[in-house]
């Protein structure tokens, strides 16, 4: 393969290749705005200039390719004072508010007038002033003066997005940016342009003057909006989601994600519907018990039943963990063969770039451990009918809202002499239910979700919850001693009393004399495993933080679920 040097060390490369690349793919960083590894090259800002011998000028990285022999220079004393003419000249009419832009703590052009910029500016005339606080479309807030015509925006809207609606008017120092006339910038990936802006001038306006970066914590996690399984980082403050943001995964969704998951799919987890807490019907009413006292009750209440009396809805939202422990009570407690999972597909509702009809995060993950859309019958069109023959007598729903999706049901659900939910927030269903059970969100716990690629992600707990601070509390009173009472105060506020539905299937299970006995999510994991082959062998560390791709052609064998 040929060779290029870059800063003295000798580099293969492959033909077609910039110095660009060359030198990002060998952990090589050239200060850039303009160039983004999955856009056009547009070459305009200027800021990757670099020296190469025998050139009689700097050319700049992004669009130089890399030729056989050629000696590359980026931090020679030519480079930097390039570099700095840059910065000088970008810094001319960017306005000096900082400490009120949403982008301070991340803004790339922030951080190189610190590593590249002279630290002065000779200019000393009024900076021209543009529009400010543009509504591009309905997520997106764009100020003009801000703006260093890096064109991201523009070829992300109408390479990526497949929607041309930006472009540039004006020109020189006047030059801004505008949709075409008469459009809106409303693509469904409209909020990656805010991601990928290098500067303060495109923002959320969902998360526009909520919280700094650095007043954040970031959790790894995937979104549950749809089949796809974005990679994607939560950010809390306060115990609350303030955002969501992707995280580069190529196999699966890339740089990107849909504003659909970025905006709807994390504000329920902190709404005002949660369910917090188990509660009992008392009086027609939903009253808050204790968790022995639910526990204790709902057992009473399913001895009653025989197994073919007891339909159970199982959950796409819901981890593998959480179905298969559920699975393995229907089969092991209740004896009863009627598990089924209620699919949630908009036909028409998905595009070639991320968004999938399947609107589940984990649909995949039930088919391989062997649950179904029916079973003997029963599925979520046929249910009000045994309902209504009572031939079901009882129902338990995991995480899901049948109402919402079969009417039908809401006329029978009082034929059903007890109803068990497990639920994140109250919903159609949740008002005709016996026994309330409030179950952790995808944001408060561990767990595995599998795509429809058949790739397994992990989940981690970017919240906490009630239950999470009963195991913490050893941890807790040890850092309270050494660094003060305030440190559960400001660290750790809690708001939910929730727990993942495999621990509260599994605190049940064991009313019954059944020994569900595991510690973590990952000791259900591993179980998996011993009996799926295709999760033989693994646990949460062999999935890592961009998943495992499951050979799906393996045979699902089950053991001691039979």
């Amino acid at each position: 393969m040929p060779k290029v040097t870059i800063d003295g060390i000798q580099y293969e490369f492959n033909p077609g290749e910039t110095i660009i690349q060359v030198a990002e793919r060998n952990g090589i960083h050239i200060p850039h705005y303009c160039w983004h590894p999955k856009l056009s090259v547009s070459g305009n800002c200027r800021m990757c200039l670099v020296e190469v011998e025998k050139m009689p000028k700097l050319v700049i990285a992004c669009s130089t390719l890399a030729m056989e022999g050629m000696v590359v220079h980026t931090k020679s004393e030519r480079a930097i004072k390039g570099r700095e003419h840059v910065m000088e000249f970008l810094l001319i009419n960017h306005p000096l508010d900082c400490p009120i832009c949403d982008e301070a703590g991340e803004c790339m052009l922030q951080e190189y007038a610190y590593r590249h910029g002279t630290g002065y500016s000779r200019f000393i005339e009024e900076k021209n002033q543009k529009p400010k606080r543009v509504k591009l479309g309905p997520y997106v807030m764009f100020d003009a003066e801000r703006c260093i015509s890096c064109s991201r925006c523009i070829r992300f809207s109408k390479e990526i997005a497949k929607a041309d609606q930006l472009t540039f008017v004006q020109r020189g120092d006047r030059v801004t940016i505008e949709t075409f006339p008469g459009k809106q910038f409303d693509n469904p990936y409209s909020l990656n342009v805010v991601d990928i802006c290098p500067v303060g001038a495109l923002t959320n306006i969902d998360f526009r003057f909520k919280a700094r970066v650095w007043e954040m914590s970031a959790t790894k996690s995937i979104c549950p909006g749809c089949a796809r399984g974005c990679n994607i980082d939560i950010w809390v403050r306060n115990n609350e989601i303030l955002r969501l943001t992707p995280r580069l995964n190529e196999s699966v969704n890339d740089y990107w994600m849909c504003d659909h998951g970025r905006i709807n799919c994390f504000k329920f987890v902190n709404a005002k519907d949660r369910v917090d807490g188990p509660h009992l019907r008392k009086d027609g009413e939903l009253i808050k018990v204790k968790w022995d006292e639910a526990v204790n009750y709902t057992i009473s209440e399913l001895k009653k039943f025989n197994p073919n009396e007891i339909a159970v809805i199982a959950s796409p939202f819901a981890t593998l963990e959480d179905n298969f422990v559920l699975l393995k009570f229907a089969k092991q407690v209740l004896r009863t063969k009627n598990i089924f999972y209620n699919p949630h597909i908009k036909p028409g509702d998905q595009d070639d770039i991320l968004i999938r009809e399947d609107k589940t995060p984990n649909s995949t993950g039930l088919k391989l451990l062997g649950i179904q859309t029916s079973e003997n019958g029963l599925s979520i069109e046929t249910l009000s009918e045994f309902i209504k023959t009572k031939v079901i007598k009882c129902l338990i729903v995991v995480e899901d809202d049948p109402i919402a999706s079969n009417s039908k049901l809401k006329d029978v659900l009082q034929n059903l002499d007890t109803v068990v939910v497990f639920a994140t927030n109250q919903n159609k269903t949740t008002e005709y239910t016996k026994i309330l059970y409030p179950a952790a969100t995808y944001a408060e716990k561990n767990g595995v979700f599998v795509n429809f690629q058949g790739i397994a992600q992990r989940l981690r707990p970017a919240i906490s919850t009630i239950e999470m601070e009963r195991t913490l509390d050893g941890m807790a009173l040890s850092r309270l001693d050494k660094f003060g009472t305030e440190f559960d105060k400001w660290a750790r506020p809690v708001k939910y009393d929730a727990m993942s539905t495999w621990k509260i299937l599994s605190q049940i299970a064991r009313g019954f004399g059944f020994k569900f006995d595991y510690m973590t999510s990952e000791d259900v994991f591993i179980e998996i495993g011993n009996n799926y082959r295709a999760f033989s062998g693994l646990n949460y560390e062999s999935l890592g933080d961009k998943g495992y791709k499951l050979n799906l052609t393996k045979v699902i064998e089950e053991k001691i679920l039979v």
